[in-house]
């Protein structure tokens, strides 16, 4: 299946169209593979190519880490990451700078560019001081665990005061909570069904999110990344 990325007309040929090609690396040696031809660029109007390829190996592989014009990352959870498309076109329409890039690259006969890895704003985006009220987000504010027993699977959410006794769908009413005290519980109160939370819930802001994610980082994270993110302290430890 194609997929596209557009590249300035600046850098085809004015003749005839370019060429793109793609370099993997060996899997075992390592070393950079010969040059993997794209189809053929497609010239417009627009004054863009628009770049069909085919190669899904490797490249697709490739996101960049976007960071704030402060060199933070733009989020954490999920981590802020484009494609390795989206993060080309950026640095064409000069919205970001260039922080660190993969050994591989895109090419044509009269260009190359390597795939960016870490990619920082020019223009500073104020974060929003505290996070979206999700499913997610409420399960990382409580550890990924039940505020009744601690368990760790089967996690629903639980309204502290039931929504039948007037309780509200608020970060400070809702807990996470395991299926088997969830149903437990039902629609009474803590106190009237002999059940003790761990904490009190709370609105958190994305600084409390930010700490309670030290707990778990991604499976995978790029070297070129590390210097920017928390996690790899916690790895090595």
């Amino acid at each position: 299946m194609f997929r596209a990325v557009w590249i300035p007309a600046n850098i085809r040929q004015a003749e005839k169209p370019a060429r793109m090609a793609f370099r993997a690396p060996d899997r075992h040696t390592g070393r950079e593979a010969a040059a993997v031809p794209l189809p053929p660029a497609l010239t417009g109007r627009t004054g863009y190519y628009m770049l069909m390829h085919h190669t899904r190996n490797f490249i697709d592989g490739c996101p960049a880490l976007v960071l704030n014009a402060d060199y933070q990352p733009l989020s954490y959870f999920p981590l802020s990451l484009w494609s390795w498309q989206d993060t080309i076109k950026a640095v064409f329409l000069d919205r970001v700078n260039i922080v660190s890039e993969y050994d591989q690259k895109v090419h044509s006969p009269s260009f190359e560019m390597a795939l960016p890895s870490v990619v920082s704003l020019k223009r500073y985006v104020k974060p929003a001081r505290y996070p979206a009220f999700t499913r997610f987000n409420l399960f990382l504010r409580d550890g990924f665990i039940c505020q009744y027993c601690s368990r760790k699977d089967e996690l629903t959410f639980d309204h502290v005061v039931p929504r039948s006794s007037g309780g509200r769908t608020t970060w400070q009413n809702v807990v996470a909570a395991c299926a088997t005290c969830n149903l437990r519980k039902g629609a009474r109160r803590v106190s009237e069904c002999g059940m003790r939370l761990r904490r009190a819930p709370y609105r958190p802001t994305n600084e409390d999110l930010q700490r309670a994610g030290r707990a778990f980082p991604p499976n995978y994270l790029h070297q070129s990344w590390v210097d920017y993110l928390y996690w790899d302290s916690e790895l090595e430890s």
